[in-house]
């Protein structure tokens, strides 16, 4: 009998075992089904985020980075952060300048901070808008677009101006059918005329990246005594002296505040890699742990697939008897059963896929978590799901091999 024949003969053999017994055939593969869906579920997940990481969350560039009064990128430990909240100081405008005086390896250097706020128009009024405030230069640092009007200027922040750089959710809520440039919003109470409106970004893990507006940081500072919650925002001359640039800060940092070279800093620093290397470690986690349920899965789909063609095995005792006497080979016999037992395995590992697609294309549809199934988890799910199938049908494969053609023929049916 050809290899080929010998395939098909034993894929039908297989196609119809799983048919003529479909409940039987639903617990043997139950383990394989779960095992690949979990595969794919996480590579899909981790894909989704991937992506989302790349196009939203990293909006510095390759060249920027921050400065901030507390920064929590790593390994997270609530007493140390709280000893962070304790001992670091606000930064303030005067840092800023001595550092901006200073600084060679930055082209550009800004501040903003921000709280909540209310806004009101004609009546309505919209609760937790972010308000920002904000230096001119920090549009292009955070990669803000514009979709109408004009960003915030020198001269807006120089003479104090009530203006506002709005979200388009705020635009959507109150100006849907006008043109809002030049028109009137009253935040907290003060009135600021729209002068741009940015374009949409969107959601970020379910919360709105669109409920903001932006006015000048020095009407900030005239709006609010209290200078809480203020940040610099910069950015290195090129991608090569990113890290050197971070250093050059951190210096000027350290040496303004007096600090010992024995002394942890008393503020943080992070950039576009910083959030990377935390989504690295994150998904390597999640990557791990997930390895880890496959495999016990896996494993206990192996074994049933084993224990469920070793049954077959002795169903089809005769069946190997006849085959053997009519000059079947040992490793004709042994192919036939490891056939088998891979296309049993590979049709849980199709299952598999089909479940776990369906279930991302529900979440994709329903939720805001980004998810994405990429070709080389269903190759690899299905890939997986045979070498188990293989694997674990050695044995069974080795015992029908080995039988004995006279002593098979006399097996009971």
């Amino acid at each position: 009998m050809s290899g080929n024949a010998s395939f098909k003969e034993s894929f039908n053999v297989a196609i119809g075992s799983l048919r003529g017994s479909k409940l039987r055939s639903f617990l043997t593969l139950l383990g394989i089904i779960l095992a690949t869906a979990t595969l794919i579920a996480v590579m899909s997940v981790i894909r989704g985020m991937d992506e989302y990481m790349a196009k939203n969350i990293t909006d510095l560039g390759v060249e920027g980075f921050r400065v901030r009064r507390v920064v929590m990128i790593g390994s997270w430990e609530p007493k140390k952060w709280l000893e962070m909240q304790k001992k670091n100081p606000q930064l303030n405008r005067e840092e800023f300048d001595f550092v901006k005086s200073k600084v060679q390896l930055t082209s550009d250097l800004g501040m903003e901070t921000g709280k909540q706020c209310s806004v009101t128009v004609a009546g309505d009024r919209l609760q937790e808008v972010e308000l920002r405030g904000v230096s001119s230069n920090i549009a292009v640092m955070n990669n803000t677009q514009t979709e109408l009007g004009r960003f915030i200027s020198d001269n807006d922040d120089s003479r104090h101006l009530m203006v506002a750089f709005i979200g388009s959710e705020l635009k959507d809520r109150f100006f849907a059918n006008v043109d809002p440039i030049g028109k009137f919003i009253q935040v907290d109470g003060r009135p600021f005329e729209v002068i741009g409106v940015a374009k949409q970004q969107g959601s970020a893990f379910g919360q709105s990246r669109d409920k903001f507006l932006m006015i000048p940081i020095e009407t900030y500072f005239k709006m609010n005594s209290a200078r809480q919650g203020l940040g610099y925002t910069a950015k290195a001359m090129d991608r090569p002296h990113l890290e050197q640039a971070q250093d050059e800060v951190r210096s000027l940092l350290r040496a303004y505040r007096h600090l010992r070279p024995a002394q942890d800093d008393t503020f943080g620093i992070y950039s576009s890699d910083s959030f990377v290397a935390l989504w690295d470690r994150m998904t390597g986690a999640i990557a791990a742990t997930a390895i880890a349920i496959v495999s016990v899965f896996m494993v206990v789909g192996g074994v049933v697939i084993m224990n469920i063609m070793l049954a077959v095995v002795t169903e089809r005792t005769m069946e190997i008897g006849i085959r053997k006497s009519l000059g079947a080979r040992r490793r004709d016999i042994m192919n036939q059963f490891l056939v088998e037992s891979a296309v049993l395995s590979g049709m849980g590992g199709l299952i598999g896929v089909v479940l776990a697609w369906i279930t991302a294309v529900i979440v994709r549809n329903t939720t805001s978590v980004p998810i994405s199934v990429p070709p080389t988890a269903i190759f690899v799910g299905v890939a997986l799901s045979c070498v188990v199938g293989l694997f674990f049908g050695i044995y069974p494969a080795h015992q029908a091999a080995k039988l004995d053609p006279i002593e098979a023929l006399r097996a009971e049916r």
